[in-house]
């Protein structure tokens, strides 16, 4: 398999974090959606990532989408980053809150780099990071384990970890995340597993023309 995309994404680092954890072999080409977009075209026509190129040469995009692939690739009995019943709904609301966050991050940084930004869409989505982040605190603090579904962790537990640490890094003067105690805990958690150390790049962002 090929993961195309750079770590400094919360989506691709998510994918490549649960392909480590899974043990399934890929390939990483980290191009830049804006510096190596023609590049990327010649695979994923929308020039996003994450994009996956599997074995059999079939390409798939959106991070959701290829964990579930993933899921069943390595079967119900090794995926234990999955969930059923009442747990998957629990991991599934998790995932769209901290994916939600991320997206308005990514364009809270797009707002930045690439225009001075209408305040008023500006304040818009930081407000919808502040109180997704302030849910997500509350619930991330009320977790009875070590993990927000107890021993073991989830698709959920990845995605809020790639999440605040993309916030943290790519909106340092924006976000300070000390006031989410929770979630800086959790962040930490995950930094120190091999395969969050192994998919991690600085945030760094070339805006298009300069790469």
């Amino acid at each position: 398999m090929l993961l195309i995309g750079q770590y400094d994404s919360p989506f691709v680092r998510r994918v490549a974090v649960t392909l480590r954890l899974y043990g399934l072999a890929y390939e990483h080409a980290p191009l830049s959606t804006f510096g190596d977009a023609n590049e990327i075209a010649r695979h994923n026509p929308l020039r996003r990532v994450p994009t996956l190129v599997f074995d059999d040469g079939v390409v798939m995009v959106d991070s959701g989408a290829i964990i579930e692939v993933l899921d069943e690739m390595v079967g119900p009995d090794k995926a234990f980053l999955a969930r059923h019943g009442e747990e998957r709904r629990a991991m599934l609301r998790w995932c769209g809150f901290a994916c939600g966050a991320a997206e308005k991050g990514v364009s809270l940084v797009y707002e930045g780099a690439f225009r001075e930004g209408l305040p008023m869409w500006v304040e818009r989505c930081r407000a919808q990071v502040i109180d997704t982040l302030d849910l997500l605190e509350r619930e991330r603090a009320a977790a009875k384990g070590p993990w927000l579904l107890g021993e073991t962790m989830c698709h959920a537990d990845i995605l809020l970890g790639t999440m605040v640490r993309f916030i943290s890094e790519a909106l340092a003067g924006q976000f300070v995340m000390d006031g989410w105690a929770a979630l800086s805990r959790h962040s930490e958690a995950c930094e120190a597993l091999p395969a969050f150390a192994a998919a991690y790049q600085a945030y760094s962002l070339t805006p298009p023309g300069q790469a």
